[in-house]
């Protein structure tokens, strides 16, 4: 009686991979071509979904080095993105770090470093370290700095302030790579 024991849990082990083949086959056959891919579209193509919509553009990784951001080394930073990359002279990115903008924004240029203090008290009465001057507008000097205490709050609204806030980490590198004279780009 075992041998036909056997011989039925064997027929059931090769009927069951035989299935589990065939199911796995019919999977294969039948995904769809956009899976998987980025954008949802097919490798190579670029399709335009349904008639009439737009092609689906690939998202930008919003820590790149922006496009018409100057060449050499570089301080860029990008009033949209709220972001500063340090560019170095073969054009590789040092460090990109998160900023939180001024109440007064400089106007999309080329600047230099005008002047820096290693500790003060900000327009907006923090203390700041690290600061890296490079224009002013309408009176109000614009600059690069780290609050002493680390914090990285939004400026009060109703003061004109030229600050623009980063970590104190970020700030050292600022502090290091900024020396007067260098050149700061600013884009929209």
């Amino acid at each position: 009686m075992s041998r036909s024991s056997s011989g039925i849990v064997a027929g059931l082990t090769v009927a069951a991979v035989a299935v589990v083949g065939f199911l796995a086959y019919q999977a294969s056959a039948n995904v769809p071509e956009t899976l998987g891919k980025p954008n949802g579209s097919p490798s190579g193509s670029h399709s335009s979904g349904s008639a009439g919509s737009p092609a689906q553009k690939p998202k930008k990784n919003p820590t790149a080095l922006p496009e018409a951001s100057g060449t050499g080394e570089r301080v860029v930073y990008a009033l949209a993105a709220k972001r500063v990359w340090l560019v170095d002279a073969k054009e590789k990115v040092t460090r990109t770090f998160a900023v939180m903008p001024s109440t007064v924004s400089p106007a999309p240029g080329s600047f230099s470093v005008t002047s820096r203090s290693g500790s003060v008290t900000g327009s907006d009465g923090v203390r700041i370290e690290h600061v890296v001057r490079f224009t002013t507008v309408d009176g109000v000097v614009i600059g690069f700095s780290a609050a002493v205490d680390g914090t990285l709050t939004s400026p009060d609204p109703t003061l004109k302030t030229g600050g623009v806030r980063m970590k104190v980490g970020d700030g050292n590198a600022m502090w290091t790579f900024a020396t007067v004279g260098s050149t700061v780009v600013v884009v929209p």
